[in-house]
């Protein structure tokens, strides 16, 4: 018979804390970041209500929301538009395939400009309801997304191009 303390990593986490920490890794590169986009955007719905608030004016908050999802759409196919140049894979739950390290272009601004894009997307949404439980919303992606996402990617890249991406890493933003 074994008892916890046998088994190894069992002096590492609290006693009941492994399965959870199992379970934030099962999540690591699990969910495309636009399907997080998605659920994230259902869920600023389901905070005001599903209601849209009348608070603002229309014109303004159409504006608002036109803006910011410009500004996205910006972000999302320049960093497409690189990848594609580069000949590498845009396939955010594979980042071991990545071929080379795209640093031209929005990849001079920030190393994650098709997240950049998704949190202007939601920032727009979030214009659009017009509503402070709808601004929890891209607060929530930045964090998920920087957990489960970004930080497994740049794991794989910082094993696959070493030095180079650490250089590039070292130089560029994450996000802004």
């Amino acid at each position: 018979m074994h008892n916890s303390v046998d088994r190894p990593g069992a002096h590492d986490a609290p006693r009941g804390a492994l399965p959870a920490l199992n379970m934030l890794r099962w999540l690591e590169l699990k969910v495309p970041p636009p399907v997080v986009g998605l659920l994230i955007a259902f869920v600023m719905w389901g905070a005001c209500g599903g209601n849209v608030a009348s608070a603002a004016p229309e014109f303004v908050r159409l504006t608002m929301a036109g803006v910011l999802a410009a500004v996205g759409a910006c972000f999302d196919v320049a960093g497409l538009i690189a990848f594609r140049r580069e000949q590498t894979t845009i396939n955010p739950m594979a980042p071991r395939k990545t071929s080379s390290i795209v640093t031209c272009g929005v990849y001079k601004v920030t190393r994650n400009p098709m997240y950049v894009g998704l949190v202007f997307f939601l920032c727009a949404w979030a214009a659009y309801l017009w509503s402070w439980w709808a601004l929890a919303g891209p607060a929530a992606f930045v964090v998920y997304i920087s957990r489960f996402q970004i930080a497994p990617e740049e794991k794989a890249l910082s094993t696959l191009f070493g030095a180079e991406y650490l250089a590039y890493q070292a130089n560029v933003r994450r996000w802004f």
